[in-house]
């Protein structure tokens, strides 16, 4: 059965998500924006005209903790509100969502001690801001050192990832149940109840990280997470509840083997899974997911939500769901979202100690003329913007959150963009043929590679 618009004057929840905070505690602002290493706007005050604004800058680097502290800070759930420039509405939050990647990009030069303090460094300060607020986070791929790196739970000792996941369940213990912080220690996910008729599962995508090199051992299922996520959305199944899943890495960037069977899972318990909400690519996009037998009827979405860093060229963004509330029958589907963006050109250029004004960038059904938020309304939208190049093009603006690049995005980088959004496991051309004009996969494929920016 298809997800049914909630009937008229039935409650609906607002969810404030995160992903992608990426700070650089050597931010400096004043120093030089563009340079040869990985990671830029650190470092001595540099000369001419490319120079690191106060809140961010458009280059290839990452925020300083005021920015991100004055994003939480407008938000209606702050605890010390200032009032100033708040976009995101009267009413409150839910809950949050939280997918991951707290450490900057210096990663040639990270230590576990570095990703420890950016962990508990970034956690007090949601903490303090967002008080009693329930958070639900997911485990980034940058929060291991070396980047990427995320050994299976049968490796122990050093090599292990105990170091990272301990920390993590003291970090997080006032948000998450028991049960959930003993499997986050032992292989960083864990399911959670959000609210009656909503549970949540929070996945560690390291498991399917096309980077991870320990995957090389196994790649089919190394932690066993897929064998679990089955048997808790059987459980949700028996018991009457829907689920929304929540993990860093989406899944038509992982692994082959490992996206095929997640994408078979999605298929099974489509009736469960109420939603899907990913990050890590930076930008504002999704991933469809078909019925297996004719790849034509679309039985859920993965939402791709815009980073809160800048990296790289982009405004900072965060990303607020609503969904159907808790009530008798309720879907807990997704009913629309809006995406929020602080415009750096005119913040760093405002007077200093101007507080940073956050503004609604769009909200998705009134952007994309949507009749509703499921997933066969952005099916549509896919269609519709092959003959529309306006629609297009305005979605293209909102992919980069509104900076997009000076390359206009023509034939073969629309094509590439289509496909991306119909396909919700890797590696798969079928997915992509209806679509025109039609490209051979192998180049849709390399063009893809092209604009991936982590």
């Amino acid at each position: 059965r298809p997800p049914a618009p909630p009937p008229p004057g039935a409650p609906t929840a607002r969810i404030l998500f995160l992903t992608d905070l990426h700070w650089d505690r050597q931010y400096a602002p004043g120093s030089a924006a563009a340079c040869p290493d990985p990671l830029c706007c650190r470092g001595a005050p540099g000369e001419g005209p490319a120079l690191a604004g106060f809140w961010g800058s458009y280059s290839k680097c990452d925020l300083p903790l005021h920015t991100i502290d004055a994003l939480l800070a407008q938000l209606p759930n702050s605890s010390s509100r200032t009032g100033a420039g708040s976009g995101s509405g009267t009413g409150g939050f839910a809950a949050a969502y939280w997918t991951g990647d707290i450490p900057a990009h210096d990663v040639w030069q990270q230590s576990r001690g570095d990703q420890l303090r950016a962990l508990r460094t970034v956690t007090a300060l949601l903490r303090a801001r967002l008080g009693a607020l329930r958070v639900f986070p997911a485990v980034g791929n940058h929060e291991a050192t070396p980047v990427n790196a995320f050994p299976p739970p049968y490796v122990r000792g050093n090599r292990s990832a105990a170091w990272l996941y301990d920390a993590m369940a003291e970090a997080w213990q006032d948000w998450l149940p028991p049960a959930a912080l003993r499997t986050l220690r032992a292989g960083g996910f864990y399911t959670a109840p959000v609210w009656p008729g909503l549970r949540l599962v929070s996945l560690n995508m390291n498991f399917c990280s096309q980077a991870n090199f320990w995957l090389l051992i196994n790649a089919t299922d190394p932690a066993g997470q897929l064998q679990w996520l089955m048997g808790v959305l059987a459980d949700a199944e028996r018991d009457g509840e829907k689920v929304h899943i929540i993990g860093h890495i989406p899944p038509a960037h992982c692994l082959r083997s490992w996206s095929w069977n997640y994408y078979r899972i999605v298929n099974r318990f489509e009736g469960t899974i109420a939603a899907q909400f990913f990050g890590h690519t930076h930008l504002d996009e999704f991933e469809l997911f078909y019925d297996e037998e004719t790849l034509s009827r679309p039985v859920s979405i993965a939402f791709v939500a815009p980073s809160v860093t800048t990296y790289i060229n982009l405004n900072p963004g965060y990303r607020v769901y609503e969904v159907a509330g808790s009530y008798p029958g309720s879907s807990h589907a997704v009913l629309d979202h809006e995406t929020f963006i602080l415009n750096l050109t005119e913040a760093n250029a405002a007077p200093p100690g101007t507080p940073p004004r956050w503004r609604r960038l769009y909200g998705a059904r009134q952007a994309y003329g949507l009749p509703a938020a499921f997933p066969a309304d952005w099916d549509r939208l896919v269609r519709r913007m092959q003959d529309d190049e306006r629609l297009f093009q305005l979605f293209w603006f909102h992919l980069h959150k509104g900076h997009p690049p000076r390359e206009p995005c023509g034939g073969p980088c629309k094509a590439a963009l289509l496909c991306a959004l119909r396909s919700g496991r890797a590696a798969d051309p079928a997915l992509c043929r209806p679509l025109r004009p039609a490209l051979p996969f192998p180049r849709l494929q390399q063009l893809w590679r092209q604009r991936r920016l982590c």
